[in-house]
């Protein structure tokens, strides 16, 4: 079901299970495109394909390396050690597998959710442009661990640098301790990783985050949404900085009543390491339409004085832009060309390099949860 109930409980909803039960094959996808007729990145296109990359791909993500048309993308495989890396050189038009994190010989077990990020400034020792990979380490599901590592060499070889956070078994029931889905962002001299959390007996889920300055040892976790009582899980935190004083953080309710149980919900805050206090906002269209599921959101410097805001969710193949700092009433439902998917990522390209148009958007997907199909990549224009 694509609809607006689906979510990570809708396969991992029977616990270790539910996981158990998939196949562990995994062949060997290529990303393949006819070579553009002139220098990659210049336009829309897509989407591109990866063939078959086997059951339970999704969470795909990916990043652009500084000033270049040169891409990094991953996403987690059920029963793959680690996670797949693919490098880009022309813009996202044709791809080829280049690592693996952690690297072939020291990956082992399962791993879900991987973020990927590109450090913007020299930091903790590494060099402004070096690429950060948190993941989801499942030991034996018997635990839930935040892993952390880096490459200063394009994503080519990774090092371990820490663990960030650790939970119990992965099964995503109210009463169990999990964590999940990491997501990175350098603020000032930390690090920040927002995760959502299962750990507190006072909530069923909670969003929370840790901060590290050396990218070794980790500060106290600070709660950044909860649930009015204990059965509400909201979940699946992304973050973007939308005005130089000002932050927004997409999230699923996983606890509304009526029909939309999973609506994206969204906080503004002046710091990215304070929206614990700010207030709760549901996103909803012009006529009143509410995405749900898998938000994630980021922003383009395209648009306007204020830029654009952009959410995509697991609900709707269509993108939602905001244009006025994400004014309630300013939510906007536009067309995209790639396809939907389960928490489908968004990556808006700075007009560097080959990129010259505004308002180009890179965005990459796998199937909806659930469901197996290719990883799917391409360039879309916002309006």
């Amino acid at each position: 079901m694509r609809g607006p109930h689906l979510s990570r409980r809708a396969l991992l909803g029977q616990g270790t299970l539910a996981l158990a039960g998939l196949s562990l094959g995994l062949s060997a996808p290529a990303f393949a495109a006819p070579k553009p007729p002139g220098p990659g990145g210049t336009g829309p296109f897509g989407p591109v394909v990866v063939a078959d990359p086997g059951n339970g791909a999704s969470y795909a993500r990916a990043v652009r390396l500084e000033r270049s048309n040169t891409l990094l993308a991953t996403f987690q495989q059920f029963g793959a050690p680690g996670f797949p890396i693919f490098r880009s050189d022309d813009g996202g038009h044709t791809w080829h597998r280049h690592s693996n994190v952690p690297g072939a010989d020291e990956a082992a077990g399962w791993w879900l959710q991987p973020h990927l990020y590109v450090l913007p400034r020299a930091f903790a020792g590494l060099p402004k442009g070096a690429v950060l990979c948190a993941g989801n380490s499942l030991d034996n599901f018997s635990s839930t661990t935040i892993q952390l590592y880096a490459s200063v060499d394009g994503g080519a070889t990774w090092t371990f640098l820490s663990t960030v956070a650790e939970g119990g078994a992965p099964v995503p029931e109210n009463g169990y301790t999990p964590i999940w889905e990491p997501f990175l962002l350098l603020h000032r001299d930390r690090l920040i990783c927002y995760y959502s959390d299962q750990r507190d007996p006072k909530y069923g889920q909670k969003l929370a985050h840790q901060t590290s300055r050396d990218l070794r040892t980790w500060g106290p976790v600070v709660n950044d949404a909860v649930g009015t009582d204990y059965s509400q899980r909201p979940g699946m935190t992304t973050v973007a900085q939308v005005h130089h004083n000002l932050w927004v953080m997409t999230y699923e309710g996983g606890g509304d009543t009526g029909d939309n149980f999973y609506a994206v919900h969204y906080k503004l805050a002046k710091d990215p390491e304070a929206f614990g206090p700010a207030p709760a906002l549901v996103l909803h269209d012009q006529a009143g339409y509410v995405p749900s599921a898998a938000p994630v959101v980021s922003w383009s410097d395209s648009g306007g004085p204020k830029g654009t805001i952009v959410v995509t969710a697991n609900s709707d193949q269509d993108l939602f832009l905001n244009r006025d700092l994400g004014d309630p009433d300013a939510w906007e439902r536009v067309p995209c060309a790639i396809p939907g998917g389960y928490s489908r990522f968004t990556l808006p390209l700075a007009t560097t390099g080959s990129w010259r148009e505004p308002g180009l958007v890179l965005v990459v997907t796998g199937p909806y949860y659930a469901e197996n199909g290719p990883i799917q990549a391409g360039v879309v224009r916002l309006p």
